[in-house]
């Protein structure tokens, strides 16, 4: 079976509406190939060809300093309230991915991939795990045993061990008609400080961390990305191509 190709963008220091915007974007695209894909199918089966179709997408970038939270999360795991948020220079969005309240910042990999599941596996479930084990394969790189934490999403260290359970990845999508967005969040060198102004994923009593504070030093970040795209690419089976 020939491998999906994806394309690869590094956006860059981006806020957060912009990056949110083209995602939106390039998800509508997809969906009208779908929608008229499906037409063209159902008129003329026979001499239906897949031009056109469906294009995959993985965006890389950084957020300036801000909060967002899913469409199901509440509202108190917010500690700050607004004129805080404007004091602190800290945007604050409401998201239609899952998940609650995490943050972004500076030297965190946010990566946004836009796919058409139904050319790979429908399968949220699969997907999420996927994700994970990107990160996981990623981390185990700088020596970081990365786990699954049960009834959690994202990227855990020590899951089992009350007290220690602390997330270097936190994860959150949406997916439209088998069209994926929003996506990961792996903390490199992420100023931790931010995560004390709100209750991570609304999970109480753990902690977050970043591959800074796992080694004790500051790690280059573009390698890190290298390595997540590379690892991207070897677990979903893909061919990641410059735009």
């Amino acid at each position: 079976m020939e491998k999906q190709r994806i394309i690869f963008e590094d956006l860059g220091i981006i806020h957060y509406k912009n990056a949110w915007d083209y995602q939106e974007e390039l998800v509508k695209k997809n969906l009208e190939i779908k929608t008229e894909a499906r037409k063209a199918l159902s008129a003329e089966p026979s001499t239906f060809s897949f031009e056109g179709s469906t294009i995959h997408h993985l965006l890389f970038c950084e957020h300036p300093s801000v909060y967002t939270l899913g469409k199901s999360g509440h509202i108190e795991n917010v500690l700050l309230n607004e004129s805080e948020m404007e004091e602190k220079e800290i945007e604050f969005f409401r998201t239609n991915r899952g998940g609650d309240i995490t943050f972004h910042g500076l030297q965190q990999i946010v990566g946004y991939p836009i796919l058409d599941l139904e050319k790979f596996f429908t399968d949220i479930g699969k997907y999420m795990r996927s994700l994970e084990e990107v990160i996981i394969l990623t981390i185990a790189e700088y020596g970081i045993k990365g786990e699954r934490s049960k009834g959690e999403t994202g990227v855990w260290i020590e899951p089992g061990i009350i007290g220690k359970e602390r997330k270097i990845c936190a994860m959150g999508i949406r997916c439209s008609r088998w069209i994926t967005m929003h996506g990961f969040a792996l903390n490199v060198n992420t100023d931790l400080s931010y995560f004390n102004n709100i209750i991570p994923c609304g999970i109480v009593n753990k902690q977050v961390t970043s591959i800074e504070k796992e080694l004790g030093f500051k790690i280059d970040f573009s390698e890190v990305k290298e390595k997540v795209r590379k690892n991207f690419e070897l677990v979903f089976k893909a061919e990641i191509i410059e735009n």
